[in-house]
């Protein structure tokens, strides 16, 4: 028997309406979280009701395709609009991107149907079968989402999670990190999704439906009680004076931005917007540009062209921190790094020239095709035409810059959607006492005006709720911003509009457990719950 074709249509729209619940707009951000527990909830319940597991698989492919081709169609603009791909391939690229991401929510779906014996409404008329049923659910789909974060370098975009940054489930991220927000968002959403639907049974059934539906609502509103009341507990403290900043947003063009002829009016206009003192006439500690304000490596600079870079910093009498393209030349070979260097008045422009810095960041989490080939598709990366395409990896713990007092931890693009691969410059180092604040430099040029910028910003404000470190944010065309300790946007700039933004951020020190332990708590957890279902479900062996 296979699963209607009108399921599949509303699992299908379910997933676009999912794919709009993980930044706001069209949406507002307060109804984000209610999105994705509604939309979420009706999936659960479409995937229960699959009469076998084929039918279960082809209910989260179809959720997950609609999820997906809304919330990356950004890509599209990257490969068409600036990797010169013709649109018919572009679309395509993107096309098969969401149907290999919608693979995992498949796999959740099918596990989650197998564990709990499928094939009726009610796999079990006892209370426990709604709550079993719930942690089927929320094991098999965070442990979908913690594989599309790991396998093939892994793409953790739109992880569940990112849905309640600003919902009562947030308390869950200091404690369990955001597939832990992801665990308890599906686990809500599943066990709603039964007590409604107990509910709504005939009234001849309504002893049983009310039996099993009182557990069900009893373990969500736990779930959700424990996250707002943990929201409320601070693990981390002020540490130090508050830093000055300014964050600078160019809005360079692509087209220009690596254009020959273009690359030194470009740094004139990141200098230009950095060096002005502030209105007040207080000074700034730390001007933080966008990745790849110098567009080329840095032993291309000659030393007058790096003098101008010192003589701008000195106008502030802060520190510059900026992203180069680093050439390190050594005896086997070349290496290049996407890389955030320091600068200040004092700094030697023939040091700058040789990349031989005290402070410098080089990034670790390369993008595929971006910033790294994998094997057997160099033909691709050819095809899309993009500069600056082939990187080596920094290191997996790198010191954090130290300014103004303040210790901060770089991070480049996509890496802040990483989250347990901060942890390292979070926790204290052999010489330093880790990061008390944090720093991404970004060019979502790529991306034109799109969802992109906004869903990064989200991720960015989860990085916030897990580590209790406020987040510095400086991008070429936006989202440029500072949050604060508490996750909140304390000041941003509009997007692809040129500026600086000047805040005051305080750092803070302190480590919350999910900056202690990473992931190994939940993983530990969905692997318990995974196998005492699937123990559950062996065949009785007395009648």
């Amino acid at each position: 028997m296979r699963l209607p074709h009108a399921a599949l249509a509303g699992a299908l729209i379910l997933g676009i309406l999912h794919g709009l619940a993980f930044a706001p707009g069209p949406f507002p951000a307060w109804l984000l979280p209610l999105l994705q527990l509604a939309t979420f909830g009706a999936l659960s319940r479409l995937a229960w009701r699959a009469p076998t597991l084929g039918a279960a698989v082809r209910t989260g492919a179809a959720f997950g395709a609609g999820t997906f081709i809304v919330g990356i169609s950004w890509i599209y603009i990257s490969l068409h609009v600036y990797a010169y791909m013709a649109a018919p391939l572009a679309a395509l690229g993107v096309g098969l991107l969401a149907a290999y991401l919608a693979l995992y929510p498949a796999l959740a779906t099918g596990v989650a149907w197998w564990l709990t014996r499928g094939g009726t409404e009610n796999p079990s008329s006892k209370p426990a079968g709604a709550l079993a049923s719930a942690l089927a659910m929320a094991a098999a789909w965070t442990g979908a989402e913690w594989l599309r974060g790991v396998l093939f370098t892994g793409f953790p975009w739109l992880n569940i999670g990112y849905a309640h940054v600003d919902g009562p489930l947030h308390g869950w991220a200091p404690l369990l990190g955001v597939y832990g927000v992801a665990f308890a968002a599906a686990f809500t959403a599943s066990a709603l999704a039964w007590a409604i639907a107990a509910c709504r049974r005939p009234s001849s059934l309504a002893g049983k439906a009310g039996g099993r539906r009182w557990p069900a609502w009893a373990a969500a509103v736990l779930v959700i009680a424990a996250g707002w009341a943990a929201s409320a507990w601070t693990w981390v403290r002020p540490h130090g004076s508050p830093l000055t900043v300014r964050l600078v947003q160019a809005d360079i063009p692509l087209s220009d931005k690596f254009d020959p002829a273009q690359i030194w009016q470009g740094m004139d206009r990141h200098r230009s917007l950095a060096a002005p003192a502030r209105a007040d006439g207080r000074p700034i500690a730390l001007t933080l540009l966008p990745e790849t304000a110098v567009p080329v490596f840095q032993d291309q600079l000659t030393e007058e062209a790096w003098q101008e870079w010192v003589d701008s910093a000195a106008l502030g009498g802060g520190t510059f921190v900026l992203g180069v393209a680093m050439r390190d030349a050594r005896s086997d070979r070349d290496y290049y790094y996407n890389s955030v260097i320091a600068l200040d008045a004092a700094s030697s422009p023939a040091t700058l020239a040789s990349g031989r810095l005290a402070q410098r960041y080089d990034k670790r989490h390369l993008v595929p095709f971006g910033e790294f080939v994998p094997p057997g598709f160099r033909w691709f990366v050819d095809e899309m035409v993009m500069p600056l395409g082939d990187f080596d990896r920094g290191q997996p713990r790198q010191k954090p810059f130290d300014i103004g007092g303040q210790h901060i931890a770089m991070n480049i693009c996509y890496e802040d959607v990483f989250g347990e691969e901060l942890l390292p410059a979070v926790r204290p180092g052999a010489d330093d006492p880790g990061a008390t604040i944090l720093a991404n430099v970004s060019n979502l040029a790529w991306f034109g005006n799109s969802l992109a910028l906004p869903q990064h910003l989200q991720m960015s404000r989860m990085r916030v709720r897990e580590t209790g470190r406020p987040m510095l944010r400086a991008t070429n065309t936006g989202m440029t911003a500072a949050v604060d300790a508490q996750a909140r946007v304390i000041g941003e700039l509009t997007p692809q509009t040129a500026g600086a933004l000047d805040v005051t951020v305080q750092g803070t020190t302190g480590l919350t457990p999910y900056t202690r332990t990473g992931n190994a708590p939940i993983l530990i957890l969905v692997a318990a719950v995974l196998a005492a279902l699937a123990w559950a479900r062996r065949p009785s062996r007395t009648r």
